[in-house]
């Protein structure tokens, strides 16, 4: 009893963000992302990758319900987005990265800010230079 106990602590998900109560884990959708941790900060688009495209079989006998991933010839071309997630100056920001439209890895980014502490940028007309 006391070992399945130890392994459920050791096997956690390896890339794992907590907003609020609720655990966001790899493979979740952009928009379950966001109805659990609210609007990012920022999204930076950062182009596409190629990634083979893997079948699920079926890998068991007599009635087994196990499967096993073959790679079927294929690639497919994913959309890269990262959403950075400011919670605040006492918590670390974090930077989601999504392949295809689902979480593939998260990073801390330093410390977060109070939104009222972030001043704009100024405006440039364009055309116009920057003096210092």
């Amino acid at each position: 009893m006391v070992l399945c106990f130890v392994l459920l602590l050791c096997c956690g998900d390896a890339w794992a963000l907590r907003c609020g109560n609720k655990l966001v884990k790899d493979g979740m959708f952009e928009i379950q992302v966001i109805e659990l941790c609210g609007e990012p900060v920022s999204v930076r688009w950062l182009g596409y990758v190629l990634r083979p495209y893997i079948l699920k079989q079926p890998a068991g006998q007599f009635g087994m319900r196990s499967t096993r991933h073959v790679f079927s010839g294929y690639y497919h071309e994913l959309a890269v987005k990262e959403m950075l997630f400011n919670f605040g100056p006492h918590r670390l920001m974090q930077v989601l990265r999504f392949e295809g439209g689902r979480l593939r890895s998260i990073e801390t980014a330093g410390y977060g800010y109070h939104e009222t502490d972030k001043r704009p940028a100024p405006e440039i007309a364009p055309g116009a230079t920057v003096s210092q």
